[in-house]
């Protein structure tokens, strides 16, 4: 029976999917081996080729209504490509479905102690990182990363929370953050074609009573009580180690340097003030250097450590004449240095541990009388409370805090503003018969001769 043929157009193959019987070809009188085939499905592109030894085998292109005329011809076109070069296209497809498949089983594990090691040791707090994907879930390091659901998260928090000692809801979701980040990284290199826990984020419980008395106490600035218990509570800090350094010095160890005379005794009255007085995040303290200070023009210019991997440029802030002045005695003290860390380790001269002023903060607390739950923090959000109490655009503040949006400033700062709008609806109540004088209308800012 002869083959029939005709070039598969768009308008052919419409009319051969209406009237071809299914088990019937037709084969394209441009491409050797192009052809379609009537079945249960419709019409499916095929390709009839010979390998290099000889082989005959036939590579199923796709079903016609998923792949357009165009479409199919130009993957013949590749596939016939393949064999002009002595490849095999079915081959090439098998092989490319397998490292697919391949790619999606890859467990977790393997990802986490390979590609991501290697990433994360790039990063700043890199192994840290490692070790909570590593020590959160055990139970899902030898899963395949694709194979993840909706159903194992709810499991894990479930289980999380109803663990003898349960962790904070912000602790499990920074652990969560963490792996959904590895996921991210997996499926943007292509290692898995889609992020499996993408759109799916942990339940939030409800408040207890105790909690929702506390919401919002952590974010908070100080009473003018509490400054002035902190100042008294850093100078009792100092007299304190210079008394216990007089001791020492009195009993066997004159080696040691004398502290009667120096204006700080060690880094952690200049760091708090430094905190104080610009608001940085303990993490810019810890890596803040000399080079970033300039204190003839009371500019610190650096890089902020928690948005460098969104915005790589240093950023620069202006500093008051306290800080400078603060910074100033520091630098003198320490002997005028160009380089290093402003506050190095005093062991190592290297950069702080992260933890390094918990247990010196906890000290300048009780000496001051200070709350035990104030936090360190907490003068950062003083910071931006008083300038904003005090006035201050919500921009500059946005911009002084070193936000990556204004909308952070927003949400947490601005109902500390004075309240414009009510001072504007009150004075212009005032203009009302009987409500108040026309200078008062004057002096709120409304003209009434001109109404």
């Amino acid at each position: 029976m002869a083959e029939n043929k005709q070039k598969l157009t768009a308008a052919a193959l419409k009319q051969l999917a209406i009237e071809l019987p299914s088990g019937g070809k037709v084969w394209d009188t441009d491409l050797a081996g192009y052809h379609v085939l009537a079945g249960k499905r419709g019409l499916a592109f095929r390709l009839y080729y010979r390998t290099k030894t000889g082989k005959q085998r036939v590579l199923t292109l796709g079903q016609y209504g998923i792949l357009t005329a165009p479409q199919a011809r130009a993957n013949a076109t590749e596939a016939l490509a393949i064999v002009a070069q002595g490849g095999d296209p079915r081959a090439v497809l098998e092989e490319a479905r397998a490292e697919a498949e391949r790619q999606n089983q890859q467990t977790l594990r393997a990802y986490l102690t390979g590609p991501y090691t290697a990433f994360q040791n790039r990063r700043k707090d890199g192994k840290g990182t490692l070790t909570r994907i590593a020590r959160d879930f055990p139970d899902w390091l030898d899963k395949p990363m694709g194979s993840l659901t909706r159903a194992d998260v709810e499991r894990w928090q479930a289980k999380e929370e109803a663990a003898d000692k349960p962790r904070a809801f912000q602790t499990l979701k920074r652990s969560y953050d963490a792996l959904q980040a590895l996921l991210a990284h997996a499926t943007d290199r292509n290692v898995i074609p889609t992020h499996p826990l993408k759109s799916i984020k942990l339940q939030k419980p409800a408040l207890t009573e105790q909690e929702l008395a506390e919401q919002g106490s952590e974010r908070r600035y100080l009473e003018t009580n509490e400054v002035e218990a902190l100042f008294a509570g850093l100078e009792a800090y100092q007299d304190e180690k210079r008394q216990q350094r007089r001791n020492s010095r009195e009993h066997g160890k004159a080696y040691l340097p004398d502290l009667e005379y120096v204006a700080y005794v060690d880094h952690v009255t200049p760091w708090i003030l430094t905190m104080f007085y610009t608001g940085l995040r303990p993490g810019d303290l810890f890596g803040l250097r000399w080079e970033h200070v300039n204190l003839m023009f009371a500019t610190i210019r650096k890089t902020i450590e928690k948005t460098a991997h969104k915005r790589p440029e240093p950023q620069t802030f202006p500093i008051s004449g306290a800080a400078v002045e603060v910074l100033k005695t520091w630098h003198k003290q320490q002997g005028q240095p160009m380089t290093s860390f402003v506050f190095p380790s005093p062991r190592s001269g290297k950069r702080l541990d992260r933890t390094a002023m918990r247990k010196p903060w906890a000290t300048v607390r009780k000496l001051a009388g200070l709350p035990e739950d104030l936090q360190l923090y907490t003068l950062r959000h003083n910071f931006a409370s008083q300038l904003i109490m005090a006035g201050t655009d919500i921009l500059t503040v946005s911009k002084l805090m070193a936000h990556s949006s204004i909308e952070t400033t927003i949400k947490f700062y601005a109902h500390l503003a004075p309240d414009h709008k009510r001072d504007a609806v009150e004075a212009f109540a005032k203009l009302a018969p009987g409500q108040g004088s026309e200078i008062a209308a004057e002096e709120a800012g409304f003209n009434v001769r001109q109404a």
